[in-house]
């Protein structure tokens, strides 16, 4: 059997993870090589994120060129960040795996949450991240940052920040964790999406090669970012939508706990839902519909209306 061909975005983070999965597969006694991808979302530079999510909706800005790799049988699977994977993909792909879970949290470079002074910057190219940092502190000042990891830590370092949050996994998966000040947990900080998760892509009707990379799929895991994709596809929402939710597992039954925040951090809907591991969908469209009923859907308008008047 030739080399599975792992494709991949080819920032050191999504290469840790491309090289993961391939250390996997060779355990397994599967042969892989990895090739790497341009997307959209790599060619953009310095261009604001936010400014082409308020006229796009950036949905599978980070996959769109991989998901057409992967179509054309330029390659046999491809390796995401499960936060960057649309809700909703091309019919002939299938989410053939989701790895056990690292970190789902955000992490606080260069000081703590309650250590900055009033007026401190604080980087991010989220806007959940901003809208909910807003939120809990709202006398700092938020401002964007573009580029990898390591672009953000050294515009740290240089002093045009104070502070950055980002995402504990990838400093963790990057040998960065002793530049993590402070852990913010689910409750305080609602993560992304699928935060902290890898998925791998097939093609829907490649049975041979779901087969393959079927151990390395986590079953709880993917009830988990199951529940909390189905959350955020009821809601309408993209990865610039400031929405926050996590899942957690005991036993049998999943917790569901979201947020829906308005950027200016000013209002914001918080919901915990439970059921059962067995219906993980169903959990997070119920979680959709009780923060809708709360009053929620007037932020979610609200950010489509303001991507609509941008185009």
């Amino acid at each position: 059997m030739k080399p599975v061909a792992i494709g991949t975005r080819g920032s050191p983070l999504a290469m840790w993870q491309a090289q993961w999965v391939s250390d996997q597969l060779e355990a397994l006694g599967v042969s892989s090589r990895i090739k790497v991808i341009k997307t959209t979302g790599d060619k953009l530079g310095a261009r604001s994120f936010a400014k082409l999510a308020s006229t796009t909706g950036v949905k599978g800005v980070f996959t769109k060129e991989i998901d057409e790799a992967l179509i054309k049988r330029h390659i046999d699977i491809a390796v995401h960040s499960l936060k960057d994977l649309p809700t909703k993909s091309d019919r002939r792909l299938a989410l053939g795996a989701v790895p056990e879970r690292g970190d789902a949290r955000d992490a606080l470079v260069g000081g703590e949450l309650k250590g900055f002074s009033e007026g401190a910057r604080i980087g991010t190219s989220s806007l959940r991240r901003a809208a909910q940092f807003r939120r809990l502190r709202p006398k700092l000042i938020v401002e964007e940052i573009r580029g990898n990891v390591d672009t953000r830590l050294k515009k740290l370092d240089e002093g045009r920040y104070e502070g950055l949050i980002l995402a504990a996994a990838g400093l963790q998966r990057l040998g960065l964790e002793e530049r993590i000040a402070e852990t913010l947990e689910p409750n305080v900080m609602y993560p992304a999406i699928g935060q902290g998760a890898i998925g791998i892509q097939v093609r829907a009707r490649d049975k041979g090669m779901k087969e393959i990379i079927a151990p390395l799929n986590h079953q709880e895991t993917r009830a988990a970012v199951t529940a909390e994709r189905s959350l955020l596809e009821a809601l309408g929402g993209g990865c610039q939508v400031p929405l926050g939710g996590y899942a957690s597992i005991r036993g049998d039954r999943l917790r569901l706990s979201a947020m829906v925040v308005s950027q200016d951090g000013r209002r914001s809907f918080c919901r915990v839902v439970e059921g059962s591991t067995t219906t993980p969908a169903a959990v997070g469209e119920e979680t959709a519909e009780r923060l809708l009923s709360m009053g929620a859907g007037v932020i979610m308008d609200l950010h489509q209306t303001k991507k609509v008047s941008a185009r």
